[in-house]
């Protein structure tokens, strides 16, 4: 069996290998790849399959194939919901729907006609307890 393979490398490749060759030598040794290599080789992965990349560039073939896979993706966060206080001038007498849902799709409706506003931290806390 003829170890030597002498399949040319891809342009993009030897370009990624030449980069890692030389953050290799400025850094200590088993210092973490930066996410823009590691995003860099999940690129070529893609086109070129994970062995053909993680071999000539020295990377962990489970760690790249699970980045390919989109285990550690760095992704945007979905906005956080914000809390809004309604303090009315003076108590006055008007219907009031207030509605709360989780990213899950539940759902929870809460209509009331009073001059005074439930308990809403129990009444949230309560709901998500249900939910659970």
């Amino acid at each position: 069996m003829n170890r030597n393979n002498t399949t040319p490398i891809p342009g993009p490749i030897e370009q990624l290998q030449r980069q890692l060759d030389e953050f290799r030598s400025t850094q200590p040794h088993r210092t973490k790849l930066p996410e823009t290599l590691w995003q860099a080789a999940v690129e070529l992965a893609r086109q070129h399959g994970v062995h053909s990349v993680a071999h000539p560039l020295r990377l962990d073939y489970t760690g790249l194939k699970k980045r390919l896979d989109g285990v550690p993706s760095p992704r945007k966060k979905a906005a956080k919901p914000t809390f809004v206080e309604l303090i009315a001038d003076h108590p006055t007498m008007a219907d009031c729907v207030i509605e709360f849902e989780f990213s899950t799709g539940s759902k929870m409706r809460i209509q009331w006609k009073a001059s005074t506003a439930p308990d809403w931290a129990s009444l949230f806390r309560a709901w998500r307890e249900a939910e659970r």
